[in-house]
């Protein structure tokens, strides 16, 4: 999509749709919207005295001016209580606006920057929510589609107008981030929307080499002699049924700047989850292909950051495979050695991201970051425990609260638990030095709990659950679209950003 910041005003600008905005409780429009209601000969004045529109959070309305301005359409989106009103609802307003602009048939849509008069906001934080809103409102996965007839042309031009031309670099430097955050948040939405078939470790594989092509980022992947080399067994014991042979897959953004800090990111790269002999139940295994949904917002914010060119040095590590089963596959009760040393009982297939994790983990000391995240599709008790409104996070206290700050920002947030030394019971294993499933009770936290186990020596780190936050069965919100959700990939963005 075209992005432009014209200075002028709202009223004035010839276009296939407008859209400005209204807070709930306003009786007598201010601002562009004001100056566009006067133009409409009190238009929107009309529908509030009348109470066929009221401004609450994402409530739209059209209007055609018929001549009375340049524009043909007129897009009003409500923004809610002034006082409830964040960054957020902006975004959110975008992304109702622009939805309906592509359901009018609008090519091209024109909109004021929400949030940057009354509701004081930031003016280039605005300006990025509005772009990134439009953007992941209007995200589709059509790529493997023949049958397009029905759906409407995608939007081909936004464009910000700004009264005031003192906002307009501000504006600028906003709607390019705007644009670049969405684009790794659509990257890590098409990987998980592409199905298991064509999204394999190989193919994963090739597109980090594009993003580091294109990113200028240094590419490093370790095939599996490589890996088995290393005596990263308890990556390898989950691609023991897999189709295809494991890859570890390491980029690096500012890799020869040694002056500045390091930073270490960790995605779970499961790319189709059976559960291996443990097989799981067949409904809703279709999903599995998005088990991979943490090295692929891994991947989109590698991209971001690169586009970005934020400076801090950043490595990511995805060790990707398949879990299946058949005759060479893992069993229950199976015993391996990590890459650390220690030896783990395999109780249970099925827990298999914490097993490649662990390896990887291990495997980022050697860069000497000062801080480890990893990111996963880890434990169904994670929805049990937070259902769809946070991600769990544990470890080190200074990170999480970095976290949650990130978190706050993009809406993509996150809650801390324990890592209590007295979970650790439940990995107490007869035959090994740790077993990888705690059973039933805590199962979140015990998956974290292990986890730590295989963090180089004093290194702060911390882990990211998203379990169940990749996908979404149904529309979730304005810019969060039916299947793949890109959850990680902005939190993990800002985080680095605000390093």
């Amino acid at each position: 999509m075209q992005i432009n910041v014209v200075i002028g005003e709202i009223q004035k600008q010839s276009a296939q749709a407008v859209v400005v905005n209204l807070f709930e409780g306003v009786i007598a429009p201010g601002g562009a919207t004001g100056a566009v209601d006067q133009a409409l000969g009190g238009q929107i004045s009309a529908l509030i005295a009348g109470g066929d529109f009221r401004g609450k959070k994402n409530e739209i309305a059209v209007l055609y001016p018929n001549g009375a301005l340049p524009a043909k359409r007129v897009i009003l989106v409500g923004l809610g209580k002034i006082e409830k009103f964040t960054l957020d609802i902006a975004r959110q307003a975008a992304a109702t606006a622009a939805l309906k602009a592509r359901e009018l048939g609008a090519t091209t849509l024109h909109t004021i920057v929400h949030g940057t008069g009354i509701g004081e906001l930031d003016t280039q934080a605005a300006a990025q929510a509005v772009v990134e809103g439009t953007l992941l409102g209007l995200y589709r996965f059509h790529e493997l589609r023949t049958q397009l007839e029905e759906e409407r042309p995608d939007i081909e031009t936004l464009v910000l107008v700004e009264q005031d031309e003192r906002k307009e670099a501000d504006i600028e430097d906003g709607a390019n981030a705007g644009q670049i955050i969405a684009q790794g948040v659509a990257l890590t939405r098409d990987l998980v929307n592409r199905p298991a078939n064509i999204a394999t470790p190989t193919h994963f594989a090739e597109v980090a080499q594009q993003v580091a092509k294109q990113q200028g980022l240094t590419y490093h992947i370790l095939e599996k002699p490589e890996i088995e080399a290393l005596g990263m067994h308890a990556f390898l014991s989950v691609n023991k049924g897999g189709g295809e042979p494991a890859k570890l897959v390491i980029l690096e953004h500012n890799a020869k700047r040694d002056d500045l800090p390091a930073v270490a990111l960790v995605g779970k790269g499961i790319t189709f989850d059976t559960g291996g002999i443990s097989l799981k139940p067949g409904a809703d295994m279709h999903l599995m292909k998005g088990d991979m949904g943490g090295a692929a917002a891994v991947l989109g914010t590698m991209q971001a950051i690169g586009a970005l060119d934020i400076p801090l040095r950043v490595v990511a590590l995805m060790p990707l495979t398949e879990n299946m089963p058949d005759a060479f596959a893992s069993k229950p009760g199976d015993v391996v050695k990590s890459l650390k040393g220690l030896t783990i009982e395999i109780q249970n297939t099925d827990a298999e991201g914490r097993m490649i994790l662990a390896d990887a983990l291990t495997y980022a000391g050697e860069y000497k970051p000062e801080a480890i995240f990893d990111i996963a599709t880890l434990t169904g008790a994670r929805v049990i425990a937070l259902g769809s409104q946070a991600a769990a996070v544990m470890g080190d206290e200074s990170l999480l609260e970095r976290l949650r700050a990130a978190g706050e920002a993009t809406r993509e947030r996150v809650w801390p638990l324990p890592l209590f030394e007295e979970y650790g019971e439940q990995l107490k294993s007869l035959v090994a030095d740790v077993r990888h499933i705690g059973g039933r009770p805590a199962g979140t936290i015990t998956a974290g709990l292990f986890l730590s186990k295989f963090v180089p020596e004093g290194t702060p780190w911390a882990h990211i659950d998203i379990a169940g936050l990749d996908q979404e069965e149904s529309k979730s919100g304005p810019y969060t679209p039916k299947g793949a959700t890109g959850y990680g990939a902005r939190l993990l963005i800002e985080l680095l950003r605000k390093w």
